[in-house]
């Protein structure tokens, strides 16, 4: 049955004509040419000329007319193209009197523009063309407008979009269709069979293989990693690992195991099985690839906390070994004085000197001595011996299960692998005599080598080459030296990048799109030539000595003072606190959804709603999750059935349709007029916050600095200039935001169109310098100590550079030499291929220098450079910067307030749980921000109305952020008369009885 996904706002952007209109559309869509003049000449009348030149533009804009365009007429598009025919824009007030003349000029347009008008028939061609589109990703938005691109492109004028929507809302059942049509070479009767049982109990009424494979790891101990590689060889006894599903897109696979992850079994039982049984497919060869990552990341980790514990009892030896050295040297030096004295005899020395000093302090002394001179025992790598042991538990397992394999074939740590599975499984009890030893480090070489003093020749000690042997594995791993074939955070470098054709075939439309010449010595002449342009400038400001300045050779940048907030709005601000309604949290998320109704975008997952009341219920679940509230707590403050919020909260709230709930309050948000003032939705901010996490959480992480002894998770949050949020993720506390600054940026879908983006120091990197570039945007980063910053110059450019740490060189014939390898990382990330984390995070890892990570970062270098020169010489764009990290400040503050639940500790042990809670989050208070903003937007009517003088400059000195008025904890009654026994106390409850 076709859908109906738009909601009106949405609908209305397609049968009208924007309110806004940019420069570049303009140009490209109502510079009137050469061409038609002529055929607008062939009218008669100055209002004709002038509606039929609209109505040109228009087509080519929107590949539509709407109906009474004439009243959506653009102000700029008005004045642009009445300027270019001198004519008054008033004219169309009496154009098209009748609807035979509108009609007749419409043909004659078209006609013109070789156009045509939809045809019933068109449907035809089009359907199999969406369906290769739909097996890319499904996105119904999204394939609306590649459908809407599509008919421009094949000058089709494009029919109502209700016409278009039923189209494309149709599509599911035929895509399901697809699907199991291109897999139908695998699907035989015997692996629908296996297929069956997977969500079938099995005879000791457990739980289904299904459910069991849906269950995430908690903790990185041996026995969760063993439970783990468990998973993996039964996807292996299925052949997972030998199923080709080239045929099905990653989109795809990824949206059909996301379904089955997300429903009960009895769901999946119920399905037909053109749908069942491709998702079954779909959902365990992704988990082949997730619980490859994951088994790979606990190793990770679990390597981590040992090297943590190793470095610990380093340190708790180091300190023994301090103390009891002073008493050994003291001890030592004096027997050496009675031994060199010439008064004492040789036949009585040894009893002179054991008279004082009995034989046991001696060789005390001398232990103590001999170990700080034994240079094994001063390192932590020493230390890991003592968890040798506990390393067998797993490894054996892991490196029997996992397929490593080697990314360049000259390096011989294969071999190295082979006789470390030979000795962890006990295939070998030795090393052999011709073992490699070229990838032990320095530093291990002396723990491996470690002489016995009566063996003459150093061998390689076996226990500690082990160590080293899966110290290597871990590097390589992170940096892709080692690699597995299923997988995505560990698979082959190559492989997450476009290939070669599909970069050829994609380079022209990307470059298009990111407004990037082809020719890679055209752009980075375009960066040579803006850096050059600011070297004078930034020269004669430092010789200035203004506040930017040199002082002894070092640059001066004062922090910026605080901004003067007008009186007239700090004197608004408090009219807005006064008359801001006091209300509570839950009332705030009802009347938001009758406003827009985000909860339509809060669908289940497998059937309609069971409850009458689950609106409620459903807003129960949201509050619960946003404000970190237990279900069980909230069950009991408001009386709704645990179960029944806990089946709404799983059923309900999954990350996808939080994400569209939160996207549907941010583009509401950008249509309200006050949100004008603060920003256009091009410039955004990103900032982590981080929570304190109770019990066993695999991704938590120390931070003494923020969870004392305790552990925690970062939530990094992506905020809008109009104090929007429109993303936000839960990251390792221990890993630096630049890895994901990115990732919510691509990730956008709102209205919101970033162009610039903003962090603080953390947030940057010279690879992030690069990337944004690529990707058509400006990283604009607050960067803590500025003067120490490593800037470039040109080489073979005799320039004269300012006076500041110019101690880097690019080479930008180099850098045009791989300007094509960097675009088509670019496209990569744009287009889906990879997260830009997963790509960062594998650059950050190479221990050697790989050639794209150098060319990147030379190119992120020249780009920080002059965005550095350009900071320096903007007061304008350091304020602005400042200015929106303050903004996410704010913000941080409003989350604290609504995170108040469960003393604001994390508990959600899964990361997809926690994933969950964070959009929760972003959701609630996204909801505080759109009813804030409504809300003050009536206040300013009102003082309008009631004569208070009002300043439009004061808008932006306006926050949506306050809470004060806001009751997050509800309302408690104290004249109530309890209902008492005759006891004159409560009933006591019933214990529920086991059965």
């Amino acid at each position: 049955m076709a859908s109906r996904f738009l909601n009106q706002s949405q609908r209305e952007r397609y049968e009208k004509v924007p309110t806004e209109i940019s420069e570049y559309d303009l140009m490209q869509f109502f510079q009137i040419t050469r061409q038609d003049n002529i055929f607008l000449k062939s009218f008669r009348g100055e209002h004709n000329r002038l509606a039929i030149a609209l109505q040109i533009g228009i087509v080519r804009f929107m590949g539509f007319l709407p109906d009474k365009w004439q009243q959506q007429i653009p102000a700029n598009v008005a004045a642009m193209v009445s300027r270019q025919l001198d004519s008054d824009i008033e004219l169309l007030l009496i154009y098209g009197q009748r609807d035979k003349t509108r009609t007749e000029h419409l043909n004659v347009i078209l006609k013109y523009l070789k156009f045509r008008r939809w045809q019933p028939l068109d449907e035809i061609w089009l359907l199999p063309w969406l369906l290769d589109k739909g097996m890319e990703h499904d996105n119904q938005p999204i394939l609306l407008r590649q459908v809407c691109l599509k008919l421009g492109q094949e000058k089709i004028m494009r029919p109502s979009i209700g016409t278009l929507e039923r189209i494309v809302g149709s599509l599911d059942e035929q895509l399901h269709q697809e699907t199991y049509r291109r897999l139908s070479l695998l699907l035989t009767e015997e692996m629908k069979a296996r297929l069956t049982q997977i969500v079938e109990l099995d005879d000791t009424g457990g739980i289904t293989l299904h459910r069991w494979l849906c269950q995430v790891p908690t903790s990185n101990t041996p026995r969760a990693i063993n439970q783990t590689l468990e998973k993996i060889n039964f996807l292996k006894s299925l052949n997972v690992h030998e199923w080709d599903l080239s045929v099905i897109s990653l989109n795809r696979r990824k949206r059909l195991a996301q379904i089955a992850r997300n429903v009960s079994n009895k769901y999946l039982q119920r399905m037909n099985a053109t749908r069942r049984y491709p998702i079954l497919i779909c959902f365990l060869y992704e988990s082949l690839i997730d619980t490859n990552d994951k088994v790979l990341e606990m190793f990770d980790d679990y390597w981590e906390h040992i090297v943590n514990g190793s470095k610990k009892q380093l340190d708790t030896y180091q300190q023994t070994l301090f103390k009891s050295q002073n008493e050994a040297m003291k001890t030592l030096s004096q027997t050496v004085s009675i031994i060199i004295n010439d008064t004492i005899t040789d036949d009585q020395l040894r009893t002179c000197i054991f008279e004082i000093y009995p034989k046991e302090m001696l060789r005390e002394a001398l232990l103590v001595t001999g170990a700080a001179l034994r240079p094994a025992r001063q390192t932590y790598l020493y230390y890991l011996n003592n968890y040798y042991t506990t390393l067998k538990q797993f490894t054996p397992n892991l490196l029997k299960t996992i397929d490593f394999q080697i990314a360049h074939s000259k390096d011989g740590f294969l071999g190295v692998l082979d006789i470390l599975t030979g000795l962890q499984t006990g295939k070998r009890r030795k090393l052999p005599d011709d073992a490699p030893i070229d990838f032990i480090t320095p530093s291990w070489n002396k723990l491996i080598f470690e002489n016995d003093q009566q063996q003459p020749e150093a061998l390689p000690q076996r226990q500690p080459y082990e160590l080293c042997a899966l110290a290597n594995l871990r590097d390589r791993l992170r940096a892709g030296d080692v690699f597995i074939n299923i997988s995505r955070k560990y698979a082959d470098f190559n492989s997450l990048l476009l290939s070669n054709v599909q970069w050829e075939l994609l380079r022209q439309d990307f470059c298009n799109q990111m407004s990037m010449p082809t020719l890679p010595t055209e752009r980075i002449d375009q960066r040579l030539q803006e850096l050059e342009s600011l070297l004078k400038p930034l020269d004669e400001l430092l010789n200035a000595g203004g506040e930017i300045r040199l002082e002894e050779g070092i640059l001066v940048v004062p922090a910026l003072p605080a901004e003067d907030v007008p009186f007239s709005a700090k004197a608004l601000r408090e009219q807005i606190n006064q008359r801001l309604p006091k209300v509570n949290i839950t009332d705030i998320i009802k009347e938001v959804d009758a406003w827009i109704n985000f909860s339509e975008h809060l669908h289940g997952l497998e059937n309609e709603p069971r409850n009458q009341e689950h609106q409620s219920i459903l807003y129960a679940a949201v509050f619960a999750s946003g404000c970190n509230i237990p279900l069980s707590d909230l069950a009991r403050s408001c009386e709704i059935d645990y179960q029944t919020l806990w089946w709404t909260s799983n059923n309900y709230l999954s990350e996808e349709n939080l994400k569209k709930a939160n996207d549907a309050l941010v583009n509401f948000h950008y249509q309200q007029w006050l949100s004008g003032y603060w920003g256009g939705g091009t410039l955004s901010s990103s900032d982590g916050q981080r929570f304190p996490t109770s019990g066993k959480i695999r991704n938590a992480k120390a931070l003494p600095n923020y969870f004392g002894y305790g552990k925690g998770i970062t939530f990094y949050t992506h905020t809008s200039d109009q104090y929007s949020q429109y993303g936000s993720r839960s990251i390792s506390s221990t890993e630096r935001d630049a890895t994901y600054v990115l990732d919510e940026i691509i990730g956008n879908e709102t209205d919101l169109t970033i162009l610039e983006h903003t962090t603080d120091t953390s947030g940057y990197s010279d690879l992030i310098f690069a990337l944004f570039d690529l990707l058509g945007m400006d990283f604009c980063p607050r960067i803590r100590d500025i003067k120490d910053q490593r800037l470039c110059k040109i080489k073979d450019r005799e320039w004269e550079y300012p006076a500041l740490k110019f101690t880097g060189r690019v080479n930008p014939d180099y850098l045009k030499q791989h300007f094509d390898e960097l675009l088509k990382v670019a496209a990569s990330i744009k287009s889906g291929r990879v997260t830009a984390s997963l790509l960062i995070s594998k650059l950050q890892s190479y221990p050697r220098q790989n050639n794209l990570m150098y060319v990147l970062q030379a190119y992120g270098q020249l780009v920080k450079t002059i965005f550095i020169l350009k900071y320096l010489l903007s007061m304008p764009l350091r304020r602005k910067i400042n200015t929106q990290l303050i903004k996410g400040e704010q913000l941080h503050n409003l989350r604290l307030y609504l995170w108040f639940g469960g003393d604001g500790i994390v508990r959600r042990k899964q990361e997809e749980q926690q994933q969950k809670v964070v959009r929760s989050l972003n959701l609630i208070t996204n909801i505080v921000l759109v009813w804030n903003t409504v809300y003050i937007q009536e206040i300013i009517k009102e003082l309008h109305q009631e004569g208070y003088p009002i300043d439009e400059n004061d808008f932006e000195f306006i926050s949506p952020a306050p809470f004060a008025h806001i009751n997050r904890l509800g309302k408690y009654s104290f004249n109530t008369n309890p209902d008492l026994g005759v006891n004159g106390l409560r009933p006591l409850r019933k214990p529920k009885l086991n059965t």
